[in-house]
């Protein structure tokens, strides 16, 4: 269907899908290369005339400079890092635990697998956004908890119970 002679919609017309189209230019066609010289985009496949790019499997690290020494080799390193053994967690926050579970009832890991609230295997620590009270006691167990979630939790007469 050439886009130039697309029905417009008349006054008082209903819009349905079958009345929808793209604007003027908005859409093009598929670009076909290496199909041979017939198509405009044979013999080099628009990859140009050798080079690294031209061959096959041309793929680049992340910060490949041509051979150049990369930025990141060439910056100082500085300081500590201790990534490959930091602890990484599921982060919850007070208020969400508040709106998903009723009074006195146990919030734990298994729990908020259950209700959709953690996704990944990562332990669960409870942070406090500071946006509001908890309205309800609760007792929490989960691996970590901010000091912060722990006085708000513990104000509304509920309990926290984490390892060590």
């Amino acid at each position: 269907m050439d886009v130039t002679t697309t029905p417009r919609l008349r006054s008082g017309q209903a819009i349905s899908l079958a009345s929808l189209h793209p604007a003027v230019g908005a859409t093009h066609r598929r670009k076909i290369v290496g199909r041979g010289e017939g198509s405009g985009h044979g013999g080099s496949a628009t990859r140009g005339t050798k080079g690294q790019r031209a061959r096959s499997g041309a793929t680049r690290m992340v910060g490949f400079e041509g051979g150049q020494t990369p930025l990141l080799r060439r910056l100082p390193k500085r300081g500590f890092r201790n990534g490959p053994f930091r602890r990484r967690y599921t982060v919850i926050h007070v208020e969400s635990l508040g709106k998903a579970f009723g009074p006195g009832q146990v919030v734990d890991e298994a729990a908020l697998r259950e209700r959709g609230m953690v996704k990944r295997s990562l332990p669960v620590k409870v942070l406090d956004a500071g946006v509001s009270e908890l309205s309800h006691a609760l007792v929490v167990r989960v691996s970590a908890c901010s000091a912060q979630a722990r006085a708000k939790i513990q104000a509304s007469g509920g309990t926290v119970e984490t390892p060590c």
